[in-house]
């Protein structure tokens, strides 16, 4: 029986054939894309959508990791409908917490730890997310949450709903965080009061707040590594 090369399988057949044959790594973003995709229409291939769909993010796969499945089905690309932007919604959102898991594995030893999980959590979030970070005795992390989001410009955390999950989570310490969209790491004033607030009332019951770390597109910015804890 004649084997077929890649070339001359059906288009949309090809990237899964690549796949099983040469592995994952070696696909483009839009082969990859195009094995969720599934299906084409009369006339295009599940490349070509997957193609288009890469176009119209500028190739940007932060900036489409960021779109829910009803604001993939706005940008009205044909053969694109709801059931292929609820697939690529949700593995795009598979990838990302395969990432924040496989840090949340690890001891917190320094900021630069934490600036990690924290951007690869918040890495596709275009308004402020302020998070807590629940680290046990021997500093690893037992629990992440989102407290609260916001805005564009901003968010408000409640001191008590951070102490009341700390509690439940048998954590010894925690690490506050959010993320500036702009990009300027600068604490604001209001970062500040909120960051001493907390402290202060963790203290009396025993909780330590280890730091406050700040991230964004740019870097990050650790309260304890300048000193304002």
């Amino acid at each position: 029986m004649r084997k077929y090369s890649i070339k001359e399988w059906a288009i949309d057949d090809q990237p899964r054939q690549k796949l099983i044959i040469k592995g994952a790594k070696a696909l483009s973003n839009a082969e990859l894309l195009a094995i969720l995709i599934n299906t084409g229409t009369i006339n295009q291939s599940a490349l070509d959508i997957a193609q288009q769909l890469l176009q119209v993010v500028g190739n940007d796969l932060q900036k489409l990791g960021g779109l829910s499945a009803k604001e993939i089905v706005k940008l009205q690309i044909k053969g694109l409908g709801e059931a292929k932007a609820i697939g690529i919604a949700a593995s795009l959102e598979l990838g990302i917490r395969r990432e924040a898991n496989t840090l949340k594995k690890e001891k917190v030893s320094s900021s630069k730890d934490v600036a990690a999980y924290l951007q690869a959590s918040f890495q596709y979030y275009d308004r402020e997310i302020f998070a807590v970070i629940f680290l046990n005795r021997a500093n690893k992390i037992v629990h992440f949450e989102i407290i609260s989001e916001g805005g564009i410009t901003g968010t408000v955390a409640d001191p008590r709903i951070i102490l009341k999950k700390a509690i439940e989570n048998n954590a010894t310490a925690i690490i506050l965080c959010h993320n500036h969209p702009s990009g300027n790491l600068k604490p604001s004033t209001a970062d500040e009061i909120l960051t001493k607030k907390i402290k202060t009332a963790a203290a009396f019951i025993d909780i330590l707040v280890t730091d406050h770390i700040i991230v964004s597109n740019e870097g990050y910015f650790s309260f304890a590594d300048e000193g304002l804890l």
